[in-house]
């Protein structure tokens, strides 16, 4: 079912996502004192005493974007509006009614809605005599509060909550362990085209301006019969380039997406290069030990490119993800989406997937009777066991006498042979090697 809906409102740089990791109790939407620096649709669950819901923050009312965006961003906007069951209109205590807080108010009298009125930065008490002005609003009651200390919180929630429509059947929180699927890549890769594709709606602005998204989004969506989230992300560029703090920290936000993603879409453009940039993708993944699809966008667009031969390109330009498996689509015309979910489902139960330790002793010794670690500094190599410990990803871990004898190479060798027999195929496989005192094979 769908959840009741709060949308947070207001004209920019008057603390709305500060509100919104206030209430959610993390840093969901990047904070700056920037105006405009939030501009997609950022929507986060909530679940507060018995009532789950969900909270949108948004592009402010008003906007002068700094890449002539405004229109998209006032499309996002509009559709938060018409979504949402209760309206949370921010505004600054310290600069006092402004004209643009009064179109608010206006836009906000002719939607009907039910409005909770806060006035924000209350940081001392002239700042609260101030805050009393926003009563000729016409917006009722006016919630004093501040962010930073923060006050004002606890009765502006409960005051959200009061207004939410009646509790119906089956409203919960989402099941824990929903899949999170994370889209990286260069800027203008297309890889918020494809979260509106697979989401079957326009939940994040689209635009040929590099670097349109600046923060990353979590967007839920049901597809056919799967229900999972996909985390839309800045697009990556060289460290160089980044101009300010913002994209700073829009490109640290993509990184964390990627550690906290259960599968990746890394997504390139058929019609480009591929360069450092997606190199760094490629190494945050195989940090992270995250399944990863490489997905070859815009193929609609890449001509007479033959596949056998990009495949080739791509082994050449990213050997360290050869597991990974390419699928070739097009965000824009909708070109084998089915094909690209049901891939990170498929990727996400293979990391899942547990071996008995009988099973992973066997290809041990098999593999240690083929090629087995040398001997070094006089020393010989003996592995007592082996077991897997975890799961996503699959984490394997070799019981040894000496773990500085065992070289990055026979790891490798392990890794295809693990890679080989086991439901790893095309996913990273964690090896590690720790001492043990007993010198006997335990099987």
């Amino acid at each position: 079912m769908k959840l009741p809906s709060v949308a947070i409102v207001g004209r920019p740089n008057v603390g709305k996502s500060s509100f919104l990791n206030r209430v959610v109790g993390r840093r969901v939407s990047i904070v700056h004192d920037r105006p405009g620096v939030t501009r997609d649709r950022v929507t986060v669950e909530v679940t507060r005493g018995e009532r789950t819901f969900e909270i949108t923050d948004m592009g402010g009312i008003g906007i002068v974007d700094d890449q002539q965006l405004d229109e998209d961003v006032e499309v996002q906007i509009d559709a938060a509006i018409t979504a949402a069951d209760v309206l949370v209109f921010v505004t600054d205590a310290r600069d006092g009614v402004t004209p643009l807080d009064q179109e608010v108010a206006r836009i906000l009298r002719r939607t009907a809605k039910p409005v909770v009125l806060v006035a924000n930065k209350v940081d001392g008490e002239a700042h609260g005599l101030m805050a009393g002005e926003f009563h000729g609003l016409g917006l009722g009651e006016v919630h004093p509060a501040s962010m930073i200390e923060p006050h004002g919180l606890e009765e502006v929630m409960d005051k959200m909550v009061a207004l939410l429509p009646p509790k119906e059947e089956g409203e919960a929180p989402r099941k824990e362990g929903e899949t999170l699927i994370a889209l990286v890549g260069q800027r203008n890769a297309g890889k918020s085209t494809l979260t509106n594709a697979i989401a079957g709606s326009e939940r994040v602005i689209v635009s040929e301006i590099p670097g349109t998204t600046r923060d990353s989004i979590d967007v839920s969506v049901r597809f056919g019969e799967r229900t999972f989230t996909l985390i839309d992300t800045a697009g990556l560029q060289r460290q160089s380039r980044l101009d300010d703090s913002v994209e700073y920290y829009a490109q640290q936000r993509t990184l964390d997406s990627i550690r906290r993603a259960d599968v990746v879409i890394h997504l390139i453009d058929a019609t480009g290069d591929i360069n450092m940039v997606d190199k760094k993708a490629a190494d945050a993944v195989l940090t992270a030990h995250k399944p990863c699809i490489l997905a070859i966008n815009k193929w609609d667009l890449a001509g007479a490119t033959e596949t056998e031969k990009f495949l080739d390109y791509i082994a050449k330009k990213l050997p360290a993800l050869h597991f990974a498996p390419v699928i070739f689509t097009s965000a824009k015309e909708g070109l084998r989406l089915k094909q690209l979910v049901d891939l990170a489902f498929e990727l996400h139960d293979q990391a899942g997937s547990r071996v008995p330790t009988r099973e992973v002793n066997k290809l041990v010794e098999d593999a240690a009777r083929v090629r087995g670690p040398r001997v070094s500094r006089g020393k010989s190599p003996k592995i007592f066991y082996a077991t897997q410990v975890a799961c996503h990803p699959p984490w394997i871990v070799l019981f040894v006498n000496d773990p500085s004898l065992f070289k990055e190479e026979f790891g490798r060798f392990l890794e295809n042979r693990f890679r080989e027999a086991l439901p790893f195929r095309e996913i990273p496989i964690r090896i590690s090697f720790r001492a043990r005192q007993r010198e006997d094979w335990s099987g």
